[in-house]
């Protein structure tokens, strides 16, 4: 089921295929609608459109979380904390970081 907001961003999506913030904004629509497999679509979109945006590692991780993918989401966190040093973002770099510690730390999570 799609809604009229999901429409207007696929239209928006349409004149400029990979723009990150309405990558973003379709895969938080996804998730709203509870269709997480779309969702998750739309964020790895989103990270091979623009590695550097941030906020999609916390969100991702989250998402990785539901589906208990714990391990997918702790290294997702660990890559938006590299992007988030990058770009000196403290913010994300404090979310993302209290996430990835609720999980466990690189001890609980070795290959």
């Amino acid at each position: 089921m799609k809604s009229k907001r999901l429409e207007q961003l696929m239209t928006f999506l349409d004149n400029s295929p990979a723009e990150p913030f309405i990558l973003f904004a379709i895969a938080k629509e996804y998730e709203g609608l509870g269709d997480n497999e779309k969702a998750l679509e739309y964020y790895l979109r989103l990270e091979g459109a623009d590695a550097d945006y941030v906020g999609t590692y916390y969100h991702l991780g989250k998402l990785y979380e539901q589906l208990n993918e714990e391990f997918k989401a702790f290294s997702t966190y660990k890559k938006g904390i590299e992007v988030a040093k990058k770009i000196g973002d403290q913010h994300s770099l404090s979310e993302l970081a209290g996430a990835k510690m609720e999980l466990g730390d690189d001890e609980d999570f070795l290959d």
